[in-house]
């Protein structure tokens, strides 16, 4: 008879709901001084010696020596060759999900626009790609195909021309399958180089990889703190952190389907954190039940009973609409509404990353193959953060040619303003345009 995983449960009638919650969602984000200070340390070698850096660091950490960084390139050809030569199932796999992802986000590119004002001055804003992409992906025995699609396919459908991939190969292991997804995304150079010294690498710039714009995608706490320090030099995704799930359930979902939904975040990391809100006691006693007699089959038994047992919450609501204001403030990054009709609920949510509607929407499709973005916000940054688009890759400039008509109204109105801003020099601009 299987044991029952101690997971924490709360009801919101509870006096001290509120202060228990507050203490599950706690996490403390704060690096360790030393991965600070090595991370520092790598950046500014690889920042002062550029290639002899990150060759060195590359033998140190993943056991793979070169004579040059030209020589841990991967050529368009062998990216192929990697593509070509695997299954068929998984060809079509990634075909499948790479299309829909290239297609959902053909949506979000936006275009630049222009308007006349009554004077005839012409004001506009120009969106355009940025120059140049990097993005890391985790590498070794973990494959993360479905990363390369999801940060790769929004970089190209914004026409951005360069999108520079970098990849750990420990002990020389190249994994076919992240190398078969950045030939189906479109990556234009990928190097076999991970750590922080591949962002480094792609922050600054050496004789062989070329600096970057920005830098996105998912590693360790290593690659993360990197991107943390790079951050102004470049622009970045965002500092995630460990994986979200929150599910909303009227009770009447398989318990069986809501228990594997929970494990499918929780078999992330022993950090990550899976939710149930239902107003119905009875359910979460078949839920928990499920949990207990599902997980001992579960590959990842450890990692999954860690993180329900320090991280997992089962909460009882006095209702739906109150199970939607508690999801509104806990900004999950993947927000289920597993109920009849979903759609009456969703606008009472006013946080998430994600929200999957309906009882067949389970997240892991979303994950791969649905289309919108897998990279969320985490730690409740969904309160005012966005899923990776395509708006990440592109930027605005302004656009502002004032006629000479303008300029005698628009002028007045900014000498008057300059000069109660004590800023002579502007205030005199705007009047040597002046006609009187």
């Amino acid at each position: 008879m299987s044991q029952t995983l101690p997971i924490t449960r709360l009801n919101t009638a509870q006096a001290d709901f509120q202060d228990r919650l507050r203490s599950m969602l706690a996490f403390d984000a704060e690096q360790d001084e030393s991965i600070t200070a090595t991370v520092k340390a790598i950046l500014a070698d690889v920042r002062q010696q550029g290639d002899e850096a990150v060759l060195r660091y590359t033998e140190r950490f993943d056991r793979v020596a070169a004579q040059s960084v030209a020589e841990l390139e991967i050529s368009q050809t062998e990216l192929k060759a990697a593509f070509d030569g695997l299954p068929a199932e998984h060809r079509q796999a990634l075909q499948a999900a790479a299309q829909r992802i290239r297609s959902f986000h053909d949506k979000q590119r936006q275009e630049s626009w222009t308007i006349q004002d009554e004077h005839g001055s012409t004001l506009g804003q120009r969106v355009s790609p940025l120059d140049r992409a990097g993005l890391y992906v985790p590498g070794g025995k973990a494959a993360y195909p479905s990363s390369v699609l999801m940060n790769a396919l929004p970089a190209k459908v914004a026409g951005v021309p360069e999108v520079i991939m970098v990849v750990p190969t420990p002990g020389g292991e190249r994994n076919q399958l992240v190398l078969a997804a950045a030939h189906l995304a479109g990556v234009d150079r990928v190097f076999t180089i991970g750590g922080a010294q591949a962002v480094a690498a792609l922050a600054y710039g050496t004789k062989t990889i070329l600096a970057v714009d920005k830098i996105v995608g998912p590693g360790n706490a290593y690659v993360a703190e990197a991107k943390r320090q790079v951050f102004g030099k470049v622009g970045i995704d965002m500092i995630a952190g460990p994986s979200e799930i929150l599910v909303i359930c009227d009770g009447k979902t398989d318990p069986d389907w809501i228990a594997m939904d929970l494990f499918s975040q929780a078999e992330h990391d022993e950090l990550a954190q899976s939710i149930l809100l239902t107003p119905d006691a009875a359910y979460i006693d078949a839920v928990q039940a499920a949990i207990d007699r599902l997980l001992p089959d579960m590959p990842r038994k450890a990692v999954i009973q860690t993180s329900l047992t320090n991280r997992g919450l089962l909460i009882q609501t006095r209702d739906l609409d109150e199970a939607c204001q508690i999801a509104s403030q806990i900004a999950p990054e993947h927000l289920e509404v597993s109920t009849d009709n979903p759609e009456q609920w969703v606008p009472k949510i006013r946080h998430a990353g994600a929200i999957f509607m309906g009882r067949y929407a389970s997240e892991s499709i979303g994950d791969y193959c649905a289309g919108p973005n897998h990279v969320l916000p985490t730690m409740q940054t969904a309160r005012f953060s966005s899923p990776l688009g395509v708006y990440d890759f592109q930027k605005r400039t302004s656009l502002i040619n004032v006629s000479e008509a303008g300029a005698q109204v628009l002028g007045r109105v900014a000498s008057t303003l300059a000069w109660g801003e004590h800023l002579p020099a502007h205030a005199r601009a705007a009047e040597l345009r002046l006609k009187d």
